[in-house]
């Protein structure tokens, strides 16, 4: 059945991605998830958990354990916010800034394999096909 050799197909090209991902973030010191929140803040530094949370669609306990981690290794750090207390706002450490060029350079090289072959209409055809896809998901 086709739909099923899709989900399959799907399936396969997200574990092996996932799996070369965590290889070449293991580099950097991170985890795959990790990058998505660091890239979050090259675009919007000095945001809330809570947007965050948002921006990744993710539960708010995988946030804070994320930004936990992060810091601790010294990628970000949190400041109270001034007008309310008991939000934490996010920042980018230098190191944080860092690592942007090689996660860039890892996601580029991964998508590059990933569309090895392809012409420029297919991936054209197969962009439109996958946001319907995530679209059909929401």
């Amino acid at each position: 059945m086709v739909d099923n050799e899709i989900r399959e197909h799907i399936d396969k090209i997200s574990s092996q991605m996932r799996r070369q991902y965590s290889e070449a973030l293991r580099e950097l010191d991170l985890h795959v998830g990790q990058d998505n929140l660091l890239c979050k803040l090259w675009t919007a530094d000095d945001i809330t958990q809570m947007q965050l949370t948002e921006l990744l669609n993710c539960e708010p306990s995988t946030v804070t354990n994320m930004v936990k981690t992060l810091e601790k290794k010294g990628f970000v750090y949190r400041k109270k916010d001034p007008v309310d207390g008991r939000v934490s706002r996010v920042y980018l450490t230098e190191k944080g800034l860092a690592v942007r060029e090689p996660i860039t350079q890892i996601w580029r090289k991964q998508q590059d394999k990933l569309l090895k072959g392809l012409t420029a209409e297919n991936r054209e055809l197969l962009n439109k096909f996958l946001q319907q896809m995530e679209k059909n998901l929401r």
